[in-house]
């Protein structure tokens, strides 16, 4: 049984993990989309969106927060200042996850995950 087992290993030990989100959070906030494998888009996608809602109070804490995650000083001020005030009114859902098919080297399942367009209701 699986239970209180959440998250995928990803064949990572747990710094290789979080290493490896941090760099992909990091890689979706500056390119605003990715490429990567269907079970890496789904581990990201609530991490990701964790730091867009901490982006979106804006205060300095909630800075502080995010800078643990995206190292990058420039991609982290285009979080605060350019991500999340566009999706200032939005309940959640920042990202999607589109499913690519498979990878032609190993057949993996891939899938592109992209931040969505503001809404323009």
């Amino acid at each position: 049984m699986r239970h209180r087992k959440k998250g995928r290993a990803l064949s990572r030990t747990a710094s290789h993990r979080k290493a490896t989100l941090r760099n992909m959070a990091t890689s979706l906030f500056l390119h605003e989309r990715i490429e990567t494998t269907t079970a890496k888009a789904k581990e990201l996608r609530p991490y990701a969106e964790r730091l867009i809602t901490l982006a979106r109070r804006g205060d300095l804490h909630a800075r502080r927060m995010a800078a643990r995650s995206v190292q990058n000083r420039e991609v982290l001020g285009k979080l605060f200042d350019d991500i999340a005030p566009r999706f200032e009114g939005r309940p959640g859902g920042y990202t999607r996850i589109l499913k690519l098919g498979t990878r032609k080297g190993d057949a993996a399942e891939m899938a592109l995950i992209e931040l969505v367009e503001r809404s323009e209701a």
